[in-house]
C-alpha cells in the first residue's frame, strides 16, 4: 500500500517562495480542503489568527498527478546544503540532441532567474552543459536538468 505525500519546504516567507515554484514546476494553488469555498473560510473557521494566514502555502498539480508542494514559515535560515532537492527535468534526455538540451535548459535558467532564482554553477558530462544547479530565492538548491 502507497502512502500519499508531500513535499514540504521550510521558509522563512512561503508566498514568495511559492510563487517562484509555482512558475518553475507550473503549479497552481492549491484548493482549499473539501467542504470549504475558500482558504479564508478554511482559517476563519479554526480560528487562525490573521497574522498566521501567510506562514504556509500549498501547490498542486493542475491535472492532480503529481505529488503537492507545501511551504512552511520556520524561524531559522538555511545553514547548509540540501539533503534533497528537485530536478527540473526540461531538457528531455541525454539523448535529445545537445543544441536541443542546451536550448531547454537555457530557457528554463533565464525564465527562472528572472523570478528570482540564482545559478550557482554549471555542471557538464563528455564537454557539454549536462545540468545547471540553481537556488530558489531562499537558497534552496535543484537542478534544471
Amino acid at each position: 500500500m502507497t502512502t500519499a505525500w508531500t513535499l514540504t519546504v521550510d521558509c522563512a516567507h512561503p508566498p514568495t517562495v511559492a510563487a517562484f515554484w509555482r512558475l518553475a514546476l507550473g503549479y497552481v494553488d492549491a484548493a482549499p480542503p473539501a467542504g470549504w469555498d475558500t482558504w479564508e473560510a478554511w482559517l476563519t473557521h479554526f480560528e487562525v489568527p490573521e497574522e498566521e494566514w501567510d506562514d504556509g502555502a500549498t501547490l498542486e498539480d493542475p491535472d492532480g498527478r503529481l505529488p503537492k508542494v507545501s511551504f512552511l514559515k520556520v524561524p531559522e535560515g538555511k545553514v547548509a546544503k540540501n539533503r534533497l532537492h528537485l530536478d527540473l527535468q526540461v531538457a528531455g534526455g541525454r539523448h535529445q540532441p545537445q543544441e536541443v538540451r542546451l536550448g531547454r535548459i537555457t530557457e528554463t535558467v533565464e525564465r527562472l532567474r528572472a523570478a528570482g532564482g540564482t545559478v550557482l554553477r554549471e555542471d557538464r558530462f563528455d564537454g557539454a552543459l549536462d545540468h545547471v544547479v540553481m537556488a530558489d530565492p531562499e537558497g534552496n538548491e535543484f537542478c534544471v536538468v
